[in-house]
C-alpha cells in the first residue's frame, strides 16, 4: 500500500509520473533516450545494469521490473540473479564483468570510486560512452529506487512484470505513459 493516500492500492513510479507531468515528462524522455538511444551498450545490456544495480541496492520493485526488460530484450533468462548471488562465479564475458564491477561499487560506495576503476572498464575495450552511459544508467536506479521507497510502492509479481516488460520493449520509455506518448510516424 503506497504511503500517500491519493494513490491507488497498487501503485506505481507511472501514477506519480502522469500526476507530475512537467517533472516527469522529461525524466520520461531522458530514460527513453538512455535506455533505447544510441549507445555502445545492446539495449538488453542497459536494462542489465539497471536491474543489476537496482538489485545491488536492494530495491526489489525495480529490480524486478528491469530484469524482466532484460530478458525481453534478449538478456539470458536468470543472468541478473546469478550476478547478485556472486558477481565474480556469473558466466559473464570478459568484457562486462568489470562493468558490472563497476556498476556495483557505484552502488554501494559512489565516493569510492578511482582511477583504477575507470582503467579496468577501458582496458577491456569499453569508451568513454560506453562508462558514461553506465554511470547515467546507475544513477537511474538509484534515482527510482528513492521513488519507490519513498512512495511505498510494493514490487509486482514476476508474470505482471513479465507483461509490463514487452510493453516496454515495444513501447519506449515514452510511449508507455498516455500523457507522454509520441505520434507514431509513417
Amino acid at each position: 500500500m503506497p504511503f500517500l493516500k491519493s494513490m491507488p492500492e497498487r501503485a506505481n513510479p507511472g501514477h506519480v509520473f502522469q500526476a507530475y507531468p512537467d517533472i516527469y515528462g522529461p525524466w520520461s524522455e531522458m530514460s527513453q533516450a538512455m535506455m533505447n538511444g544510441p549507445s555502445p551498450l545492446s539495449q538488453g545490456e542497459r536494462e542489465m545494469i539497471l536491474a543489476y544495480a537496482a538489485g545491488v541496492a536492494n530495491c526489489e520493485f525495480v529490480y524486478i521490473a528491469h530484469s524482466e526488460v532484460a530478458y525481453a530484450w534478449g538478456v539470458k533468462e536468470g543472468l541478473i540473479e546469478l550476478m547478485l548471488e556472486d558477481l565474480e562465479k556469473a558466466p559473464l564475458s570478459e568484457k562486462i564483468r568489470p562493468l558490472m564491477f563497476f556498476v556495483k561499487k557505484l552502488m554501494i560506495n559512489p565516493a569510492g570510486i578511482a582511477q583504477e576503476d575507470v582503467d579496468s572498464v577501458m582496458t577491456v575495450g569499453w569508451n568513454e560512452q560506453a562508462l558514461q552511459d553506465t554511470i547515467a544508467i546507475t544513477a537511474r536506479a538509484a534515482f527510482m529506487q528513492r521513488i519507490v521507497h519513498g512512495h511505498g510502492f510494493t514490487p509486482m509479481p514476476r508474470s505482471v512484470a513479465e507483461r509490463h516488460a514487452h510493453s516496454r520493449v515495444e513501447k519506449g520509455y515514452v510511449n508507455i505513459f498516455p500523457k507522454f506518448a509520441h505520434e507514431q510516424k509513417d
